[in-house]
């Protein structure tokens, strides 16, 4: 098993945090490899905690996505929850009066819109404007840290699902992000990274030896994180992503589809690593609550092989042709698809046929992918 950044902290450099007021980003996968919550760690090491402040989904990743959460007081240890979703997404001067380092131990799932790492950015420039250090205890990327893929945000399309111009799928753990950020786009925080002991770039979590704990209600396990750089994108669509289901992202459809029909359709296309198995099912709550969809399951079949970011493209491309009367982008001042792909070329070209005409289409993002990879291997840790 691994060691964590958290367990390094604590064992091998708690200088980092002795005699210091410490604030503390996390939620309920801040946990060692034994399941000990990082908030009790601290304490029970003396270290002078004095706030907690709490991502989206809130301290106990129980919430639902785009909910906003009210800030609160932690009796158990008896110190302030500040909420960075709720009325600021950034903390504030005052949520960080008296602290002198802040902490950042959240599980990350290794795409650009988990909001999570726009966090920790935003985070990190509030350090940098309040003089505050900030120290990030590294955890692994759930789908390894060797593959990337797909377009670099246009800041055009800057948003918090999309803060800073890296591809969907960033191949990066948490403090190899805030290295980039740090360097690359000029933050200035003084900054400390705390490695992990043991992992390597090309794991997958199921072979670190640790404890999957649910990063949002949304995120059960690795194999919703697989599919996860792709099947989100069905977010900006009519479609149901499978919130409301017990396998969300891995389940997609609506009530207008035919699942034999597009199963056959999908599955004819032989893209790497998948197989759409045909199902109807009835949403719990989110898009269709209590209405039976027509859909598929995406299976992976070989993930070495399987383009999570290409397959939505080609699956969403493919229901178009199919069902161009039902389908609908949704979004009110802007097609939330474009935020997530952080471009709208991608959308008006499956509009409008053009760049996106072939199965194949990672070439659309090739040159951005080998330009962030030699970014990228600069702040490499492992």
């Amino acid at each position: 098993m691994i060691r964590l950044g958290l367990t390094v902290l604590l064992e091998d450099n708690i200088e980092l945090v002795e005699d210091k007021a410490i604030g503390l980003i996390t939620n309920s996968t801040g946990v060692n490899e034994h399941l000990d919550a990082n908030i009790l760690l601290l304490n029970h090491r003396g270290i002078k905690l004095k706030a907690i402040f709490s991502p989206e989904h809130g301290l106990w990743g129980a919430v639902q996505d785009a909910i906003s959460i009210p800030s609160f007081h932690h009796e158990k240890v008896n110190i302030p929850v500040h909420s960075l979703y709720g009325t600021s997404k950034k903390p504030t001067k005052e949520m960080l009066k008296g602290i002198d380092a802040l902490i950042f131990d959240v599980q990350d799932v290794g795409s650009r819109f988990y909001t999570y790492i726009s966090t920790m950015a935003m985070a990190m420039e509030a350090c940098a404007e309040n003089n505050v250090e900030f120290i990030v205890l590294d955890r692994p990327n759930p789908i390894n840290g060797v593959t990337i893929e797909g377009n670099i945000l246009d800041l055009e399309f800057r948003s918090f699902v999309g803060y800073y111009p890296i591809p969907i799928r960033h191949g990066m753990t948490v403090c190899e992000l805030a290295l980039l950020f740090n360097s690359q786009f000029n933050i200035g925080t003084r900054l400390h990274t705390v490695k992990m002991d043991g992992w390597s770039r090309d794991m997958w979590f199921d072979d670190t030896g640790l404890h999957w704990v649910m990063p949002s209600p949304n995120m059960p396990g690795l194999d919703t994180a697989v599919v996860y750089p792709g099947m989100c994108l069905f977010e900006g669509t009519n479609l149901s992503e499978g919130r409301g289901t017990t396998k969300p992202f891995e389940i997609i459809g609506a009530p207008w589809i035919n699942a034999f029909d597009l199963s056959f359709e999908l599955n004819r296309m032989s893209l790497a690593g998948a197989k759409f198995r045909p199902l109807n099912f009835i949403p719990t709550f989110a898009k269709y609550k209590d209405e039976q969809c027509g859909g598929v399951q995406v299976h992976v079949m070989d993930r070495n092989e399987f383009g999570p970011v290409e397959t939505a493209i080609n699956m969403i491309r493919t229901i178009i042709r199919m069902y161009p009367k039902e389908f609908q982008w949704i979004g009110n001042n802007r097609p939330f698809f474009d935020l997530l792909m952080g471009t709208d070329k991608v959308r008006k070209s499956l509009i409008n046929s053009g760049i996106l005409d072939n199965n194949k289409i990672s070439g659309f993002w090739e040159d951005d992918l080998r330009h962030f990879s030699e970014t990228r291997s600069k702040c490499l840790l492992y």
